[in-house]
């Protein structure tokens, strides 16, 4: 299966998943974190650096639930300069983007 390259707009939403990340880990360690949500340390740094822009949806709600964050915070942060996108229907934005989850 071929990979799509991936849209400006999915390269933003992972970098503001990364720093969300980043941010809510504080001052836990990478490894601690990662071992207590069950991936890789590796897998957790390329998240948090922006190298993994559309993680699989389980590996994001693992770390949300080790690093206290809902899934609705984790949403509305990696959405947020979307809302100043214009509108589109809901059809429109899942027949043409990726889930960032």
């Amino acid at each position: 299966m071929v990979r799509l390259p991936l849209t400006p707009a999915e390269l933003e939403r992972g970098q503001r998943l990364g720093a969300l990340l980043r941010r809510a880990r504080g001052e836990r360690s990478m490894l601690g974190t990662a071992l207590d949500a069950g991936v890789s340390p590796e897998t957790l740094r390329k998240i948090e650096s922006g190298r993994v822009a559309t993680p699989a949806f389980p590996t994001i709600a693992a770390i949300a639930d080790v690093l206290g964050l809902s899934l609705d915070a984790v949403w509305a942060e990696i959405n947020r300069a979307d809302a100043a996108a214009p509108a589109r229907s809901a059809h429109e934005h899942h027949a043409g983007e990726r889930l960032a989850l």
